[in-house]
């Protein structure tokens, strides 16, 4: 199913959205069209996830944006928050990397600081990462505390013992329709 989905989804929308945004991209502030970042996925192994780029060519990509962040161009803003950012992970789907569902993987700096706070943190990667998640379905993303994220591994520890294609399906489009708390 994950094949299949990421090649439909790379036909339908990444042929030809992809030149309209790199050209769009590219006029709203120099850099590269596409962002890379170290994630970990299955078995804690790092992979390079993929992204349109954001955020202005040399800030410090590495630490998460947070609301009103700066470093966000206007561009950037519409593609966060329309999730557009993301389609480029299809690629991380096809090599195998990720699945369309699973748990979400972490930026590299916040990984270690999920695995110090909850001691059930390393079953996530039991399983290949998602583009999507059931905790980003249920609308679980942003800035963290110790309680969000708490909340937001057991949402995936949720998704992991109760995995079923209807899950799956019912997280795709929670997160495709913006129906938060559905799932």
């Amino acid at each position: 199913g994950d094949i299949i989905g990421a090649l439909l989804g790379l036909v339908l929308l990444m042929t030809w959205l992809t030149p309209v945004l790199a050209v769009m991209i590219r006029l709203g502030s120099r850099g590269p069209v596409f962002f890379g970042q170290e994630r970990h996925g299955t078995e804690g192994r790092a992979f390079t996830i993929w992204k349109f780029r954001t955020m202005y060519s040399g800030s410090n990509d590495q630490v998460q944006a947070v609301k009103a962040d700066q470093r966000v161009t206007r561009l950037g803003r519409f593609l966060r928050w329309s999730h557009i950012d993301e389609l480029p992970q299809l690629w991380n789907v096809l090599k195998g990397e990720m699945s369309l569902v699973g748990p979400r993987p972490h930026m590299d700096s916040d990984h270690q600081v999920y695995a110090d706070a909850i001691q059930a943190y390393g079953i996530r990667h039991w399983v290949r990462p998602g583009m999507t998640g059931l905790a980003q379905a249920r609308g679980l993303t942003g800035e963290k505390d110790q309680e969000s994220m708490a909340e937001r591994i057991r949402a995936d520890i949720y998704y992991i013992e109760n995995w079923s294609m209807l899950l799956d399906l019912k997280i795709l489009i929670a997160t495709l329709l913006g129906l938060r708390r559905w799932v």
